[in-house]
């Protein structure tokens, strides 16, 4: 498995919304995670900033890229654009981070 972590951006106003859809994330959401390959999936909330902090373990870099492309990705990230900071096809504005320590 590849550790994958990231920062991603939710507007201060939008806390509480989020974490709802995350906890009504819907089933075909969930299953297209999995089937592309995502395990152990968990995402931080700064709430003094609104920074997100994203880490998860995939199977293989390309099947994960792949789950961007899916119809039901693509409609997840349309709902949740008015919550977060996202590019123009609506992914969300993410930094990629280096891992720079693990502990097994």
């Amino acid at each position: 498995m590849k550790r994958k972590a990231s920062i991603m951006f939710v507007h201060q106003d939008k806390y509480e919304e989020y974490k709802q859809r995350h906890d009504d994330i819907w089933p075909e959401m969930a299953e297209a995670l999995k089937a592309h390959g995502a395990h152990h999936y968990s995402i931080f909330l700064d709430e003094e900033t609104g920074r997100l902090f994203a880490y998860l373990e995939i199977e293989d870099e390309e099947k994960w890229r792949k789950m961007a492309d899916t119809e039901v990705c693509q409609r997840w990230w349309k709902s949740m654009a008015p919550l977060m900071k996202t590019n123009s096809d609506f992914s969300p504005v993410a930094i990629d981070l280096k891992e720079v320590f693990y502990l097994d």
